[in-house]
């Protein structure tokens, strides 16, 4: 690996865990019939791609639950709460690596997200950790709902590139889904696939030589 002066996280699975079955059970608890097809491992509905885009706000996303769950009756909290349930939380000691890691790099964060889950979290960050948002732990975070586009797509990281004068060939990339590293690569960043639980960021970035 080339000199890494600059480092691009991904959020989920990387620093905020999830759990995309604990979702799939929760959607089909609110009616969705076809978990595999809507939510699943090989592919998703477009509803949550154009959530992630801002395609659609977050009362059209509720309102095509509710079209296919079959269900008119759903609330609102009970669709977020469905939603929500694959928010699973960020260790203490994970705060404690990224606010080290800022010592040494400059850092980014970089997420595929929705309005809904940003206020989750946004939200579970002040009651658990007394913080406002992920800002202090990054140079500047990026968010996929706001930028209107997703990973992998390589205009994402291009975007990232020219807005912070980064030089891609000293810019690592770190992400859980092999899928968004070839958007990456694309751009020119190096790339690492995330393969630890986000609880041990910290012994997985010693053990590829980003912290000491």
């Amino acid at each position: 690996m080339q000199k890494i002066k600059n480092i691009i996280f991904d959020y989920g699975n990387v620093i905020f865990a999830i759990d995309f079955r604990i979702a799939q059970k929760t959607l089909t608890q609110i009616g969705i019939s076809n978990i595999e097809d809507f939510f699943g491992h090989k592919g998703h509905h477009t509803l949550f791609d154009d959530l992630e885009t801002g395609s659609i706000t977050p009362a059209q996303f509720r309102e095509g639950i509710r079209l296919e769950a079959k269900n008119p009756a759903l609330t609102d909290a009970e669709i977020d709460a469905a939603w929500n349930s694959l928010l699973i939380g960020i260790a203490p000691q994970t705060l404690d690596v990224l606010n080290e890691t800022k010592k040494h790099y400059r850092t980014f964060l970089l997420s595929n997200t929705n309005q809904i889950h940003f206020n989750y979290f946004t939200d579970y960050l002040k009651r658990e950790f007394q913080v406002e948002g992920n800002d202090h732990l990054f140079e500047k975070t990026y968010y996929s709902h706001e930028m209107l586009m997703r990973k992998p797509n390589v205009e994402i990281f291009e975007q990232v590139i020219r807005e912070n004068n980064l030089n891609p060939a000293e810019t690592l990339f770190i992400d859980d889904s092999p899928q968004h590293l070839v958007g990456a690569k694309e751009a020119g960043l190096q790339t690492l696939l995330m393969t630890e639980h986000p609880k041990d960021l910290g012994s997985f970035l010693k053990d590829n030589g980003i912290l000491v």
